[in-house]
């Protein structure tokens, strides 16, 4: 949204764009109520060109929708532009009146969705390009790969491993990702969880190395702890399933699929395997994320 904004300031330097979220449109109002002053806050608001809303679902309530009701047919009917985000479509906002809801719906209603793969790496590679910084595309992957959730966590561990390169002298490679990604990314509530940690956990406990629950073998002392070692990681961590593959030697997501229906069907049957998950949940001492 501050993106849109921008663009149309860039391109129409005489429009008023304002920009701002439904908590500080409360505010505003709730303030106005009690100042009398309700005349001044919809004078403010029938002034601007693009009127740019955040998250409009918050704007639940007969009062302030009857107020907003009153600015948004201005600002339409005098063919300004308002932008609003929810996170739900029209038809699913409560709260609003349905006049209100109905004139949502004259508009475009795009979905966004967070980035995909191929999206991640363009992102890197591009804050790269605009950093002057040179990255092997082993890394680029690694990165895209760990950091499916949203752009600016992406960004921000881009920064830490340039400055970590930089005060470090090095370059930056798959270990220095690594440990930039141990201190930032979180995807549970334990700092330890991730899919290292399990790698490294699930291979002590079957006494084979990290290298084995990556490999193609289909030896089956090595390919159950490998389905432990996924299933855990979709259990604790927020990786896609094309992420999980990725990390456990590029295999796809119907394989991740499997190994993780074997060990729930495994767990019903099997009091070894059930043996195994309990001593291993036990290491780990955190809650599955479900």
């Amino acid at each position: 949204m501050q993106a849109i904004g921008n663009y149309i300031k860039e391109h129409n330097q005489g429009k008023f764009v304002l920009y701002v979220s439904c908590e500080k449109f409360t505010n505003q109002f709730i303030e106005a109520v009690r100042n009398n002053n309700m005349q001044g806050f919809t004078n403010f608001y029938l002034q601007v060109d693009v009127l740019v809303l955040d998250d409009v679902q918050f704007l639940s309530g007969k009062e302030k929708t009857g107020s907003f009701f009153h600015i948004f047919n201005h600002l339409h009917q005098a063919g300004k532009q308002i932008i609003m985000t929810s996170d739900c479509p029209p038809r699913e906002l409560a709260g609003f009146q349905e006049r209100l809801l109905s004139r949502f719906k004259w508009g475009l209603t795009a979905d966004l969705q967070q980035p995909d793969l191929e999206t991640r790496i363009a992102i890197i590679q591009k804050k790269l390009q605009g950093e002057g910084i040179m990255m092997d595309e082993e890394v680029i992957e690694y990165l895209a790969h760990s950091i499916d959730t949203n752009v600016r966590e992406l960004e921000g561990v881009i920064v830490s491993l340039m400055a970590q390169a930089s005060l470090n002298r090095k370059d930056i490679d798959i270990d220095l990702a690594k440990k930039t990604l141990v201190n930032i990314v979180q995807h549970t509530d334990n700092k330890e969880i991730n899919i290292d940690s399990i790698q490294k956990k699930v291979a002590d406990h079957f006494g084979i190395s990290v290298e084995d629950l990556k490999s193609k073998s289909r030896k089956k002392e090595l390919v159950v702890p490998r389905q432990i070692a996924i299933y855990f990681t979709k259990e604790f961590t927020d990786f896609s399933l094309k992420s999980i593959g990725y990390h456990f030697g590029g295999r796809d997501h119907s394989t991740v699929i499997h190994a993780i229906q074997t060990i729930n069907d495994l767990l019903k049957t099997d009091k070894e395997i059930k043996n195994a998950i309990s001593d291993l949940g036990r290491q780990f001492n955190v809650k599955a994320k479900r």
